[in-house]
């Protein structure tokens, strides 16, 4: 898929007159710098030549409002002998010269607030992301739009400067505020030259040489985008086809000789994904479920690219579905000690601890045993309050130790079970009636199948998720004949997926599914 973005230049501003009072909101997050960057500018104010008062009023949680910290500065030489100048406490809306955001979810808070406008406001955001909880924790895709933050920012703002600041503060080994400091530097606005925003870093005292690198990063940065060249269209290019290596090769040629071209790179992906969760044979056999319908595929060539591209994103995501096993597998992967080793920016005579929380329920316990050990278990009453006591609490396992590693490798060892476990006969019983519900819609009603294929994404994540989103697929494919026969079917069945992802009480859906049986 290709698509046309535009490239947007920042307009330059001219610098606020001296003899003018400066207003300055900086959002940030609790340990990122914040209060440094308030001092910063009040100590660069003060050497010169103004007065300056900052405020500070904090959120109630690091993700639920950050920290709003207010400047105010005065040119002593525009206020009368003998008198003060008297300064708010806190921004009023349509009253600020520059906002300054640490992430973009901050950026879109400040424009919420009406701290930009587009006659005075110079907007300094980073582009980084710090995830709400409710954007984690929602069901569906409950990530804001970053197009449209940045969007409103270039709409809102008199000169919007963007970048990962987080990224050249991370490069330079420094905190984001002396990288958005240099960015402020750069546009212009503040009537101070270059050195006089560096001298107040260095008077400081503290993290100099970090901070100076990370300063300069951000006004190459700041400058860079200010300087740079008209709008220009460009495309950007399809996803391209992932690399496999020998053992896959087999299969690689399989798709390339039997599946369009369009379809290759997600196919490709998935028999990735499935030789990593469980082996060869088990990607080969994901092939071996779609090639039916590709011999049923709908004469529109893009519908039939989409549905079938679709289903098989679709299926790959189901058919590596979380269980005991792929947990305890992931959580011993040499790569994720590396990662976090690597994210809390571990030294050479440190060593790291990591403990993970575990939870499984008898019904997780019975899901990774044979499949009739596993019904055996969930129908007998005396053998499950045997298990019970063991279920009641979660259990803390430090894999970074010997005995919590063993533990974890040996259930992540059990893999060559997995086909014989009572969660794959389920899951794949699951499976096998999905994709025979799209293979029976495909040839008569290919756009509501592919809405059938698409709503497999509910079925997700483990434990009490992965329950909940079951529970509301099969509501929404019991209402299959009523869909069927509604000419906007599709369009429906897209909804009521809508719905239950964006309500995990599972109200949205019950509702619109009262209006649609």
């Amino acid at each position: 898929m290709s698509a046309v973005l535009e490239k947007i230049t920042p307009v330059a501003a001219p610098a606020i007159p001296a003899k003018h009072g400066i207003t300055i909101a900086i959002l940030a997050m609790g340990g990122e710098g914040g209060g440094v960057l308030a001092d910063w500018l009040v100590d660069l104010a003060e050497q010169n030549g103004y007065y300056a008062q900052t405020t500070s009023v904090p959120g109630v949680a690091q993700r639920t409002g950050a920290t709003v910290y207010y400047l105010e500065m005065f040119p002593e030489t525009a206020t009368p002998a003998g008198r003060m100048p008297v300064m708010a406490l806190s921004p009023i809306p349509g009253d600020v010269d520059v906002v300054i955001a640490s992430e973009l979810m901050e950026a879109g808070r400040a424009l919420q607030r009406g701290l930009v406008t587009a006659d005075r406001t110079t907007f300094v955001a980073s582009t980084h992301r710090v995830y709400s909880m409710t954007e984690r924790t929602a069901m569906g895709d409950g990530r804001v739009s970053a197009e449209k933050l940045l969007a409103g920012g270039r709409a809102a703002a008199r000169q919007f400067i963007t970048a990962d600041f987080a990224q050249l503060a991370e490069a330079t080994g420094s905190l984001i505020s002396p990288a958005l400091y240099g960015a402020l530097a750069a546009t212009g606005r503040l009537p101070f030259t270059r050195a006089q925003f560096e001298s107040t870093i260095s008077r400081g005292g503290v993290g100099v040489s970090s901070s100076l690198k990370a300063f300069a990063a951000g006004f190459d940065a700041a400058a860079k985008a200010l300087a740079a060249p008209p709008p220009v269209a460009f495309a950007v290019p399809a996803v391209p086809v992932p690399p496999t290596g020998p053992k896959l090769a087999m299969l690689s040629a399989r798709i390339h000789k039997h599946f369009a071209p369009a379809t290759h790179a997600t196919l490709t992906a998935g028999i990735l994904r499935l030789a990593d969760y469980q082996d060869v044979d088990y990607a080969a056999r994901y092939l071996d479920l779609l090639k039916p319908l590709e011999n049923t595929l709908p004469a529109d060539t893009a519908l039939a690219a989409e549905l079938m591209d679709e289903t098989a994103r679709h299926l790959a995501l189901w058919m590596s579905y979380e269980d005991t096993v792929r947990v305890a597998d992931l959580k011993t992967r040499r790569s994720r000690f590396s990662r976090v080793g690597g994210e809390v920016k571990l030294a050479a005579a440190q060593h790291l601890g990591i403990h993970e929380f575990l939870h499984p329920r008898i019904e997780e316990i019975a899901d990774t045993l044979p499949a009739n050990l596993g019904r055996w278990l969930l129908a007998t009453r005396w053998a499950r309050a045997c298990v019970a006591p063991f279920t009641r609490k979660g259990r803390v396992v430090q894999t970074s130790s010997i005995r919590g590693y063993l533990l974890l490798y040996a259930i992540a060892s059990l893999r060559p079970l997995r086909p014989k476990s009572l969660r794959f006969e389920v899951e794949h019983q699951r499976i096998a009636d999905w994709l025979a519900t799209i293979a029976r819609l495909t040839p008569i009603q290919p756009a509501l199948a592919l809405e059938v294929a698409r709503a497999q994404r509910l079925v997700k994540g483990y434990g009490d998720t992965h329950a909940r989103g079951w529970g509301n697929f099969q509501k929404i494919m019991a209402a299959m004949p009523q869909l069927r026969a509604m000419p906007q079917g599709p369009a429906q069945l897209k909804a009521l997926v809508q719905a239950a992802l964006a309500d995990d009480s599972g109200q949205a859906l019950e509702k619109l599914l009262a209006a649609t049986v």
